[in-house]
C-alpha cells in the first residue's frame, strides 16, 4: 500500500509540474515505479533503481523539482575526428565501468563518442558533483559581472542568515577551495553523515532547510588550515550566487554558458526544497553537451573571443590551491588537478569531465558504478583510462613525420 500511494504521488506530482508523462518515458525508467524508493535517499537506492533513475531524475518529483536551462538555437559543432586508436579494450572498459556514455574531443574533434546501459546522445543523464564545476565557473562570471566583489569577501556578505555561525569567518574563496574549516562529514556510505542528513533536516521557522543545517555546524579548524570535501558548501554557493546575481542559478548558467557556448539541449537543474538549485549535484544534460562544457573551459570560458571570467580565474580555479593528501593530486576552486596541468570535474557514480589543455583533449564520461558512489576499483581504472587516451595522443603524434 506504502508503495502505491508514492507511485500515485509521484504520477500526480509529474503531472502538476509539467513534466514529461508516462508514456515518455523510456521503458527502463517506467520500471523505476515497479520498486520505487520509498523515501529521498538516493545514495542507498539499488543499482536497478539508479540504473533507471540517472537518466530521468528530472522527471521524478519525488526527489525535488528542477529548473530549465534553455538551450542554444546555435549548437557548437562537434564534428567527428579519425578513430583514436587505443590500447585498452572500449567495451570492457566500458562494462567494468558500467558506462552510459563516453566521449573523447581532441583537437575539437569526436574521437569516440559510445553509449550503454540503453543511453543515446539525446539522453539526459545526471552529473552529480560534476555541477560543482559549473558552480565555480558562475562565480567566476559573477565576479566578472560585478556582482560579487571579490572571492576573499566573506560568505555572511551575500547570505547574511549565516552571521553568528562558524561561517562568520570564511570567505568565498575557503568555499570554493573546500578550506572553511567548518565540521562535515561526506561519507556516502553513512546514512548518518551530513551529506546523508542535510537534505532532510527539518529547518527552523523561516530559514531554508540548507542555511539551518549549515548554520549549526560547529568550527573543527581555523578556516584556510585543512582541505574537507563539502558538497553542504558548494550548495550553499547557489545561494550566494543567486542572492548577488539577483536570479536563479539556472538562469544564469543559461545566460553565461549554455546559450552563448552552443549547448545543443536544454539541461535541467534540481532545486532544494527552499527553490534554490542544488549546486553541488544534480544538473541533467546530454553527453554531448557535458563534452561542449570542457570545450568551453578548455578554450578559455570565452564567448566571440572574450573570457566571461576575470583575468587568472580560470588559471587559479583549474590548478592546485589545496593539497589533498595524494601525490600530484589537488583541488583548485571546485575542479580537481594534476600536477601536468591537467584537470577535471567528478561525480559520484562514475560522471566526469576531464580536460587537458598541452594535449587539447576533454573526455565526457556518465556512468552507475556497481561498487556504489565512491568505487575506487571503478575509480582506478577510469584514471588509468584517462592515462592510455593520453599515451595514444602522444604515440599518434609522434607518428606523425616532421615537417622539412
Amino acid at each position: 500500500m506504502k508503495i502505491r500511494k508514492i507511485a500515485l504521488g509521484l504520477i500526480a506530482a509529474l503531472t502538476a509540474a509539467g513534466a514529461v508523462g508516462w508514456f515518455s518515458l523510456d521503458k527502463e525508467t517506467r520500471g523505476l515505479l515497479a520498486s520505487l524508493p520509498t523515501n529521498r535517499d538516493l545514495l542507498f537506492w539499488s543499482r536497478p533503481q539508479r540504473d533507471a533513475a540517472f537518466r530521468a531524475l528530472d522527471r521524478i518529483s519525488l526527489l525535488a523539482k528542477w529548473r530549465v536551462v534553455q538551450a542554444s538555437g546555435t549548437p557548437s559543432p562537434l564534428p567527428p575526428g579519425p578513430p583514436l586508436t587505443l590500447s585498452v579494450d572500449v567495451d570492457a572498459y566500458m562494462a567494468g565501468q558500467r558506462s552510459a556514455a563516453l566521449l573523447i574531443v581532441h583537437d575539437g574533434k569526436l574521437r569516440l563518442e559510445r553509449y550503454g546501459l540503453g543511453f543515446d546522445r539525446n539522453g539526459r543523464w545526471t552529473s552529480f558533483s560534476v555541477a560543482k564545476a559549473f558552480t565555480s565557473t558562475l562565480v567566476g562570471a559573477a565576479v566578472r559581472d560585478g556582482h560579487i566583489k571579490s572571492i576573499d569577501d566573506k560568505v555572511s556578505s551575500y547570505i547574511p542568515e549565516m552571521k553568528g555561525s562558524a561561517y562568520d569567518d570564511v570567505s568565498i574563496r575557503q568555499l570554493l577551495t573546500m578550506t572553511s574549516g567548518v565540521k562535515w562529514n561526506e561519507n556516502y556510505a553513512d546514512p548518518n553523515s551530513d551529506v546523508a542528513r542535510f537534505n532532510n533536516h527539518k529547518p527552523e521557522e523561516g530559514v531554508s532547510a540548507l542555511v539551518s543545517y549549515m548554520r549549526s555546524l560547529p568550527r573543527a579548524v581555523a578556516p584556510g588550515t585543512r582541505w574537507n570535501y563539502s558538497t553542504g558548501e558548494t550548495n550553499l554557493v547557489s545561494l550566494l550566487v543567486s542572492n548577488a546575481v539577483k536570479k536563479p542559478l539556472a538562469d544564469y548558467l543559461a545566460e553565461k554558458i549554455w546559450v552563448p557556448a552552443g549547448m545543443e539541449q536544454q539541461a535541467t537543474w534540481l532545486l532544494s526544497k527552499a527553490d534554490h538549485e542544488i549546486s553541488g549535484c544534480c544538473i541533467q544534460a546530454t553527453a554531448r553537451d557535458y563534452a561542449r562544457m570542457g570545450q568551453f573551459i578548455l578554450g578559455g570560458a570565452r564567448i566571440h573571443g572574450r573570457s566571461i571570467l576575470p583575468d587568472g580565474y580560470l588559471a587559479e580555479a583549474t590548478a592546485q590551491q589545496t593539497s589533498i593528501g595524494q601525490e600530484g593530486r589537488g583541488y583548485g576552486y571546485q575542479w580537481w588537478t594534476y600536477a601536468d596541468g591537467a584537470f577535471a570535474a567528478r561525480g559520484i557514480f562514475g560522471q566526469g569531465i576531464f580536460v587537458d589543455p598541452r594535449r587539447k583533449l576533454v573526455i565526457a564520461s556518465n556512468a552507475n558504478w556497481a561498487g556504489g558512489a565512491r568505487d575506487r576499483t571503478a575509480s582506478d581504472a577510469r584514471e588509468n583510462f584517462y592515462q592510455a587516451v593520453r599515451k595514444a595522443l602522444d604515440d599518434e603524434a609522434a607518428a606523425v613525420p616532421a615537417k622539412p
